[in-house]
């Protein structure tokens, strides 16, 4: 490992030093991370002419983090997603969360949530980083010390492997994802963009992206991606949906989704966890980011693997309940190759 010396100052919040880790492919995949938020600040992987392609929405400096980010390359935690009406019953419990967004639901694990908290870097070597974060008993409303670890690797040729693991010292629930918006080819808007999602069965939402509860197929709708085609295909529909995943899980993982960019660049993505969040970028504002690129809506897409959204009050779909003395553990892949 490499002393955490390595580590390159990035920025200030709230009087504490914001730093940069980057780690590096032999094939010359790179990635920055930020202990601010756990954030994939950048990430660039090979093209077949030895260049390399930004795949990720970012900043080029801190300071737009805090007030102005989407959630760019962030962890989200400690339950990602939404939770409605930022209120659960856990063991016959009622547990009340920070609400925030719009004043009655719980998002990304309130205003507080891992996303906007100063991580600690525990190791460091040129292939991975390893950072860690504990959450106090009663942290946005959540029950337990929850002490959580986040490891970033590059591995192969050009895959990003994303393991987090958490345990806790009273019985909360736990929900995380890796919330990167991917652009694959440098365009100002992805719905060009084929996209594959490995599911036969999506949850609908109300009018607050809260699912109903309803698991529905996607035959005959527009969230039918069991097929590559174009983001756009169906003009306005909004994407900001869960989909439960089909493919059964092998050596700890199921395929869940592919990308393709018009470059020809793919993504593939595999997790552990049940359900991927595709959200389609339609409500990314106006912001300079990475090489002084414009963002506006559809910049970049989310494929967030996950548990399904409001999971706590639904109990039709996969417990998150951590409990004492077990171990919560997600690993998502985003694998990287040229078509």
């Amino acid at each position: 490992m490499k002393a955490l010396s390595s580590l390159v100052p990035f920025g200030t919040f709230h009087g504490q030093p914001v730093f940069q880790a980057t780690i590096r492919s032999p094939a010359g995949a790179v990635a920055d991370i930020l202990n601010w938020g756990a954030i994939i600040r950048d990430l660039q992987v090979p093209l077949k002419d030895g260049s390399r392609q930004r795949v990720v929405l970012g900043f080029d400096e801190f300071e737009p983090y805090p007030e102005k980010s989407p959630y760019f390359g962030a962890l989200v935690g400690r339950y990602a997603n939404r939770i409605a009406h930022g209120r659960f019953v856990l063991d016959e419990t009622s547990v009340e969360l920070d609400r925030n967004e719009h004043g009655t639901q719980t998002l990304h694990g309130g205003s507080g949530g891992v996303s906007q908290r100063l991580w600690s870097i525990t190791d460091h070597s040129e292939s991975a980083v390893t950072l860690a974060l504990r959450l106090t008993d009663g942290d946005q409303g959540f029950p337990g010390n929850l002490d959580v670890s986040c490891t970033y690797g590059l591995v192969g040729d050009a895959t990003l492997r994303v393991d987090v693991e958490a345990v806790t010292d009273a019985a909360t629930v736990v929900n995380f994802a890796q919330h990167s918006y991917f652009n694959l080819d440098g365009s100002s808007d992805v719905r060009d963009h084929r996209l594959r999602i490995l599911a036969d069965v999506y949850t609908p939402v109300d009018g607050n992206l809260i699912p109903t509860g309803e698991m529905v197929p996607v035959e005959g709708t527009p969230y039918d991606f069991r097929l590559p085609r174009r983001i756009g295909t169906h003009g306005s529909t909004p994407y900001d949906h869960n989909f439960i995943l089909s493919e059964p899980i092998s050596d700890g993982m199921r395929f869940a989704a592919s990308l393709v960019g018009t470059n020809g660049l793919a993504m593939q993505v595999h997790t552990s966890e049940p359900g991927l969040q595709f959200y389609d970028g339609a409500m990314i504002p106006a912001l300079t980011g990475l090489g002084r690129s414009d963002y506006h809506h559809h910049a970049g897409i989310c494929l967030e693997a996950q548990h399904f959204p409001d999971s706590p009050n639904q109990p039709q779909f996969p417990s998150t309940i951590l409990r004492p003395g077990d171990t919560y553990r997600q690993r998502t892949e985003f694998r990287f190759h040229n078509s």
